[in-house]
């Protein structure tokens, strides 16, 4: 679905090609951080308590659950399962 019109694309295409490829890098990075810290203000507002490794797969879920197929997706999940931190 595209509801912008034609011309405010073009816009939005015409300053982002202004910036820098290190600017639109960060931009994404930042966007990303933003989205994981919406994910997780959900999670906590749905979940009573999660420990860093059911975070870890939580978020996982959410950002990427429906890109493998089930077996993929468990032996992806059993790897995040190891103890090792979220940042």
């Amino acid at each position: 679905m595209n509801d912008t019109r034609p011309e405010i694309s073009k816009k939005i295409r015409y300053m982002m090609k202004q910036k820098s490829a290190e600017e639109r890098m960060l931009m994404g990075f930042s966007m990303f951080q933003t989205a994981k810290e919406m994910v997780l203000a959900s999670l906590h507002a749905n979940k009573t308590i999660l420990t860093p490794e059911a975070l870890k797969k939580e978020l996982f879920l959410r950002f990427y659950g429906n890109d493998f197929d089930a077996k993929t997706k468990t032996k992806i999940l059993s790897k995040l399962s190891a103890n090792t931190p979220l940042k």
